[in-house]
């Protein structure tokens, strides 16, 4: 049975907490101190993934004991070093293909170098994750009654992998884009790109997020920042707003506070079988994320090679990742927020309120 391995790691100290109860009570500088001393972890054993093909395969997490603000601040290549030896341990245990989940895919220059250091392929999802966003947005909005190509649409870290390629997928379906990231000079190369794509779009960019999204029906969001980005003062009613972002560029407050606006997560998707993840990563039985995934359809496929590597997301790609998924029964785990489904009856009643504040400021 062929065998995949996904890199996961503490996105903030309360994952550590979880592991380590007795570090909640120690200074936050012994914790940080502690984590880069464990080496990375075979934490569990996936089992009952079976396409509807027939073919089963199965997976290990390998847990990569730092969190992503420790990815992003310490010397990257301590950071590449202990990744590269999860990299191994997932060959040791028969890996055929590596996935590199959350910071880990956006280090240094997103996997290249990893793969070039490591004897099994590589890839970080994101051709896939761009796919079920796209997904995800387009659903959420016809059920919030917006029309595509008579909206505005804002990409939060639009310069990045996962943003360049879903502004250019969807530069042919909407009015107006927006796009934010913190280089001006990579803002206006993307936006001349995607006006040789669509030179009907009118499409704007801004370093200033709260500004972009006051102007927006539907957000995708993933900038790779630490600290969320979106709060609840700057969206429009009725607004969808896809977090891609892990961590999430959605403060929590959005969901307490705004009760007429519909936040969903990005790349959330059922995978098939009986699977056993022998992990909580909190989401319910037989989902995972959609760059988990895509390392199972890879391997389902028998594609062991580089994949979704570096700054550039192929377009090709992205549409390959769909029709991978559909070959072998993956789909789009609804819509969810916050770890839990969204119900049509929940989208009722944001609408509904949305549209009492519409009406109200007339």
């Amino acid at each position: 049975m062929d065998r995949f391995a996904f890199i996961i790691h503490p996105l903030e100290r309360e994952d550590i907490y979880r592991k380590f109860s007795w570090a909640e009570k120690m200074p936050e500088t012994v914790v940080d101190q502690f984590v880069k001393l464990i080496p990375p972890l075979n934490v569990a054993h996936i089992t009952g993934i079976k396409s509807k093909t027939g073919k089963e395969i199965e997976g290990y997490f390998i847990a990569l004991p730092l969190t992503a603000r420790q990815i992003l601040t310490l010397p990257l290549e301590k950071v590449l070093k202990k990744i590269i030896k999860a990299c191994r341990m997932a060959e040791d245990l028969g890996a055929k293909i590596i996935g590199l989940g959350a910071f880990t895919s956006v280090v240094g220059d997103k996997g290249i170098t990893i793969a070039r250091e490591v004897d099994i392929p590589v890839t970080t999802g994101n051709s896939y994750t761009v796919a079920t966003a796209i997904e995800g947005v387009k659903l959420a909005a016809g059920k919030m009654g917006h029309r595509l190509d008579n909206s505005t649409l804002v990409v939060v870290g639009a310069t990045g992998s996962i943003g360049r390629a879903v502004s250019l997928m969807m530069s042919r379906d909407v009015k107006h884009m927006i796009l934010v990231a913190r280089n001006i000079e990579r803002l206006e190369l993307l936006k001349e790109e995607l006006q040789r794509v669509n030179p009907k779009l009118d499409v704007s960019y801004t370093l200033n997020v709260g500004q972009a999204i006051q102007e927006a029906q539907l957000v995708i969001s993933a900038s790779g920042a630490v600290e969320a980005l979106i709060d609840p003062s700057s969206i429009q009613p009725g607004a969808v707003i896809c977090d891609v972002a892990r961590p999430r560029d959605v403060a929590a407050s959005v969901s307490r506070e705004r009760d007429d606006v519909l936040v969903i997560e990005g790349g959330i998707v059922e995978v098939p079988g009986e699977v056993n993840f022998n992990f909580n990563f909190g989401y319910p039985p037989g989902t995972a994320y959609a760059c988990m995934a895509e390392t199972m359809l890879l391997t389902l496929e028998e594609r062991f090679e580089d994949y979704s590597l570096g700054p550039i997301i192929e377009i090709e790609k992205v549409q390959e990742t769909l029709q991978m998924a559909e070959k072998h029964g993956f789909k789009l785990a609804g819509l969810r927020n916050l770890e839990r489904a969204v119900s049509e009856e929940q989208i009722s009643e944001i609408r509904r309120k949305a549209e009492e504040k519409f009406l109200a400021c007339l």
